[in-house]
């Protein structure tokens, strides 16, 4: 009895003292913005404009890769819809590159067993000429096994690889796949190979086929590269277990046109803050998708979050003390062009960017948040971190967190960042395929994750601390 009453003692102590901890670390925002924090944090759980804005970009623009119509679409689009959304500032900044064309796709398996195969270029890709390529396929499992074949083992053959992405709630599996997809063709190019095929990097089991962006290396023949869909390397490797020649048929019609300037740009819009409006708290997005579906979660809702947030935040009866930025940025899907333009444009200098954060992975809710701030940063984030553990998010033990794609280059110049993971266990069933489409966005987690940015971006403009710090 007297150890029961000693325990309940001990645990009811531990209890006011956390109480008290808590109390005395919430001190960052006065009553008034805690306030207006929990009312912007309702408005975006109700509110459905972050899906009316994917649900606009999607229907009224569509595919927006870099140098097609669409992407100059998508450029108004956006400049208009921030102007309707309240922005206080909105501009361009240009971007510029060479044109590639997709053109179209046709392969077959000749022999064994004959069958149509869906494939896709690679973006960047080289065309196989009007006739196509025929070759015998030769198997590797993963990138390790073509890398580690001996030069020119492949002559006259096509390389095939087989490696089958895993899935993950945080998309883990990506990264051992998509070295293939990135440098495969200049690698099976140096064994001597006239074309690569690759499994599609995704983690669905649809007949249609994953593209996304590869590079060629510099002094190595330039040979096609597609991918092809989950069930198409299924039944290819099927083939190449009975042990004969599979001879496969490739045609694209892609083509590099190295003397055509492309024109795009980052669109950004700004809520200038009321007493520094020189700090800048960075949310991000990229504008572009490639020309497959609508790229409607590939970033689709990634734009409509940040631009809901800010515009959410602008509605209050005044501005909050730091400026919040959106960036639209384009070019993402081609390597970030964009990203770059916008810090050549600032000589490599974000030192007043005093912390971002971009939206470019996920389907589901953000469950976790990891901060990259300075050490004596840490316990006003760890006070963010209270107001979000309600949604679900759950404050990381580690303290590395970077930009996310286009953000990643301001990251490496400096400035801090805080990086949101949102579940992503079906994110590669869609990504980079015709399948990226309105209908995979679920509206609540959209909510959930709108109101997750919008109060990252208030709180961040409200308090007066040097997250580098």
């Amino acid at each position: 009895m007297i150890y029961s009453f000693i325990k309940h003692t001990l645990v009811l102590g531990a209890f006011l003292n956390v109480s008290i901890a808590i109390a005395a670390s919430n001190n960052v925002l006065s009553t008034a913005q805690e306030t207006e924090l929990m009312a912007l944090k309702q408005t975006a759980l109700t509110s459905d404009l972050s899906y009316e804005v994917v649900e606009s970009l999607t229907t009224e623009v569509g595919p927006r890769m870099m140098g097609t119509p669409g992407d100059a679409k998508a450029i108004t689009w956006a400049v208009d819809k921030m102007n309707a959304l309240g922005f206080d500032k909105v501009w361009t900044e240009e971007v510029t590159t060479t044109q590639w064309y997709r053109g179209e796709a046709k392969a077959q398996i000749l022999a064994p067993y004959p069958h149509n195969v869906v494939a896709i270029a690679l973006g960047g890709s080289v065309g196989t000429g009007d006739k196509g390529i025929t070759g015998d396929i030769v198997h590797f499992e993963n990138f390790d096994a073509l890398k580690a074949a001996k030069k020119g083992s492949l002559t006259g053959k096509i390389a095939f690889v087989s490696y089958q992405m895993t899935r993950h709630i945080a998309g883990k599996g990506y990264g051992a796949a998509v070295g293939t997809r990135v440098n495969g063709a200049a690698v099976a190019a140096e064994k001597g190979a006239i074309a690569l095929i690759m499994r599609s990097v995704g983690t669905d089991n649809d007949r249609v086929a994953h593209t996304g962006v590869m590079r060629y290396k510099e002094g190595v023949t330039k040979i096609p590269a597609a991918a092809i869909s989950n069930p198409d390397a299924d039944l290819l490797v099927n083939q190449l277990k009975r042990k004969k020649p599979v001879s496969f048929y490739l045609k694209l019609t892609a083509s590099i046109k190295d003397k055509e300037v492309i024109t795009s740009a980052n669109v950004i819009g700004e809520i200038t803050g009321s007493e520094l409006p020189n700090d800048i708290v960075a949310i991000g997005a990229h504008l572009d998708s490639w020309d497959v579906g609508t790229g409607a979660l590939d970033d689709g809702i990634g734009v409509a979050m940040v631009m809901a947030s800010a515009h959410h935040i602008a509605q209050l009866p005044k501005r909050p003390k730091r400026t919040i930025r959106v960036i639209l940025f384009a070019a993402e899907e081609i390597g970030l062009l964009g990203a770059k333009q916008y810090m050549k444009l600032r000589n490599g200098k974000v030192n007043d960017h005093i912390i971002g954060a971009e939206w470019d992975f996920g389907t589901g809710r953000i469950y976790k948040m990891t901060p990259g701030v300075g050490a004596s940063s840490l316990n006003v984030v760890r006070e963010l971190a209270q107001y979000l553990t309600p949604l679900g998010v759950a404050l990381s033990d580690s303290n590395d967190g970077k930009g996310q794609s286009d953000l990643s280059l301001l990251t490496k110049a400096g400035m801090p960042a805080m990086n949101f993971s949102a579940d992503g266990t079906d994110y590669f069933d869609y990504h980079h395929t015709e399948n990226d489409t309105l209908d995979k966005v679920d509206v609540e987690d959209l909510k959930q994750n709108t109101a997750v940015y919008t109060m990252f971006a208030y709180f961040s403009a409200q308090v007066t601390t040097d997250f580098r710090k």
